[in-house]
C-alpha cells in the first residue's frame, strides 16, 4: 500500500503540495503548543521545561513503532522509504553550530518561523542570523566542500550501521523515552519554575 508516491499511488507531482500542507499544519501544531516560546524551548537546557524532550521523543518513539508494525502488517513497504544520506564530518559539525544556536537564541529553525509568524522580535533575529549564516556557507562552500562531503556513510540508518535487530531496537529506544520521561519529571520537580 505505501509508500504512496514511490508506489504511484499519489502522482509525483503532488510531492511539493503535500509537503507544503504537512509544513503548514505542522507550524500551527508547534504554535499551538507553544513552542514559539524561546523561554519554553530553552527551558530544555536550564531544567524547568522539558516539554521539547518530551513531544520530539514521543514523536521519534511513534513513529519508529508505527512505521516498523504498517511493514509488519504489509501496508508499508519499509525498504522504499527515503534514507537520508549521511556525512559525518557535516552531521557533527552541523549539530554543534545548531545546538550553540539553540540554546543561545532558544529556538530551532522550524520553530523560529513559527516565532516569525506571530510577530516575536527575537525570532526576526535569529532567522536573519540564519540567512546570514546560509549567504556565509554559499559563498565558503568551495573552501568547505571537502570538509562537507568528508566520512560519506551512504544512506544508512544506525540499525543498518550496527546489524541491530529492528525490533530490539524499538523496545530498547522505548524503554530509554520512558526512562527519558521519569528523569526529567524529576528534574523538573527540583529546579526553580519559571512563569512565562
Amino acid at each position: 500500500m505505501g509508500p504512496l508516491i514511490p508506489d504511484g499511488t499519489i502522482p509525483m507531482e503532488w510531492d511539493s503540495i503535500i509537503a507544503i500542507l504537512i509544513g503548514i499544519v505542522f507550524g500551527f501544531i508547534l504554535e499551538a503548543s507553544g513552542f514559539s516560546s524561546s523561554r519554553k524551548l530553552a527551558g530544555v537546557f536550564y531544567g524547568y521545561d522539558f516539554a521539547v524532550l518530551k513531544v520530539f521523543f514521543t514523536a521519534a518513539a511513534v513513529s519508529v513503532i508505527g512505521i516498523y508494525y504498517m511493514d509488519y502488517l504489509g501496508y508499508l513497504d519499509i525498504t522504499q522509504l527515503y534514507v537520508h544520506p549521511t556525512y559525518i564530518w557535516a552531521a557533527i559539525i552541523g549539530g554543534v553550530i545548531m545546538g550553540i544556536g539553540f540554546v543561545a537564541g532558544g529556538f530551532c529553525p522550524g520553530t523560529s518561523l513559527c516565532a516569525v509568524a506571530i510577530g516575536k522580535l527575537d525570532a526576526w533575529v535569529y532567522v536573519i542570523g540564519i540567512m546570514i549564516g546560509v549567504f556565509l556557507f554559499s559563498e565558503l562552500y568551495t573552501f568547505i566542500e571537502p570538509i562537507y562531503n568528508g566520512y560519506f556513510l551512504g544512506n544508512i540508518t544506525l540499525i543498518d550501521s550496527f546489524d541491530w535487530n529492528p525490533y530490539w531496537f524499538i523496545f530498547i529506544f522505548a524503554i530509554i523515552a520512558i526512562v527519558a520521561f521519569v528523569a526529567s519529571d524529576f528534574i523538573r520537580k527540583r529546579v526553580k519554575k519559571v512563569f512565562y
